[in-house]
């Protein structure tokens, strides 16, 4: 096993975008230029990598940021277009007006293991609420999907959503023949903003997710 352990990580290092957290994908903030984000709101509210490893059992880095949703991804059908990127324009749009995504990886920099968290603030409540229910309608219509990737390359996902309340949502996004890798979503609708978290690994990250997702959610100020 170990010895196919390169291999195992090569192949999944490509999907980690496919499932919506975009580290690769999402620009970093370039310099020389000031930030979309309003300083001392979303920063502020962000877990750490301490509070992250603490939550997780495990040691993770801080990883890229962007200050904006990339657009969505090229998926087939293309109704899972929310499905397929839960954290892009697909569900975020253009009306936000402070945006973070911030990803935390393993320690060894391999992808094998990475925690997102992703902050969207509103200028006012119902514009959240409409984006949280982009993001309930699109999941309810989409099993699964295709999603293409880089170089060519495509993956399959199957996603499985739990039931949704008004304010939150979990669900699942596993790549078949991935030897179970999955990332595991969660998300709020909290005053004018809409966060959300995903745990991706070959393994069960449900109670990471949780554990993240209710700390998060205590910070979260509007």
């Amino acid at each position: 096993m170990l010895r196919h352990w390169p291999l195992l990580v090569a192949a999944l290092l490509p999907c980690l975008v496919l499932a919506g957290i975009g580290w690769w994908v999402w620009p970093q903030q370039p310099t020389g230029r000031a930030p979309h984000v309003a300083a001392g709101t979303v920063q502020a509210q962000l877990l750490g990598a301490d509070s992250v490893s603490r939550l997780a059992g495990t040691t993770v880095v801080a990883g890229p940021q962007s200050d904006r949703p990339h657009a969505p991804l090229d998926v087939a059908p293309s109704e899972c277009a929310v499905a397929a990127g839960p954290t892009t324009e697909a569900v975020y749009g253009q009306a936000w007006k402070a945006f973070l995504s911030a990803t935390y990886q393993d320690s060894a920099g391999t992808g094998g293991y990475t925690v997102n968290q992703v902050f969207g603030v509103f200028p006012e409540a119902e514009k959240a609420g409409a984006a949280f229910r982009t993001l309930t309608e699109g999941l309810a219509k989409c099993p699964s999907a295709t999603v293409a990737g880089q170089a060519g390359r495509s993956s399959k996902w199957v996603y499985t959503a739990r039931p949704s309340t008004e304010v939150a949502v979990a669900w699942t996004a596993a790549q078949e023949g991935s030897a179970g890798w999955a990332c595991y979503h969660q998300a709020w609708v909290k005053g004018t903003s809409l966060v959300q978290v995903s745990v991706c690994q070959a393994g069960d990250g449900e109670a990471t997710s949780w554990k993240v997702a209710d700390e998060l959610t205590k910070k979260v100020t509007g």
